[in-house]
């Protein structure tokens, strides 16, 4: 049975915590879905041949709008069941979870394109701005509007 009202939005958030992908996967459970999607973007070791110790995320004051009205537009697709996105902010270590994003959907190609866009869409969208910490003890910042 398919749907053709919005898709519940199980949460959005800007957070210092720590992100919990498959929290957010159990947030977004249906069952009506066929497929859930995730995504867990974390924090990694490298940067344009540069070592990387961590990275410090610094946000807007108008990042959970930001977030919450992304949510709310890809929440719009036929055949989505739940979604839910977190941004971290603070100082990650390497390994972290920086973004996490979870859709459960009807079929599995709608729930791997709402993953995707929103992806996309909080990188071109988030007020949310990053300083590499580099493992030789300099930083630099980059995402800047």
């Amino acid at each position: 049975m398919s749907t053709s009202r919005p898709a519940r939005v199980a949460g959005t958030g800007i957070t210092s915590d720590p992100l919990d992908t498959a929290r957010l996967a159990a947030a977004v459970a249906d069952p009506a879905a066929g497929a859930v999607a995730t995504f867990d973007g974390r924090v990694r070791n490298h940067d344009g041949g540069r070592g990387v110790r961590a990275i410090r995320y610094s946000a807007h004051p108008s990042a959970n709008e930001v977030l919450t009205a992304i949510a709310t537009e890809i929440a719009d697709r036929e055949g989505l069941r739940a979604l839910a996105v977190a941004h971290r902010v603070g100082e990650l270590a390497v390994g972290e979870t920086a973004l996490a994003v979870a859709v459960s959907a009807d079929h599995r190609a709608a729930a791997f394109g709402a993953v995707h866009d929103i992806v996309e869409e909080v990188k071109a969208r988030l007020p949310v701005w990053k300083q590499q910490i580099f493992s030789d003890g300099s930083s630099a910042w980059s995402n800047l509007p």
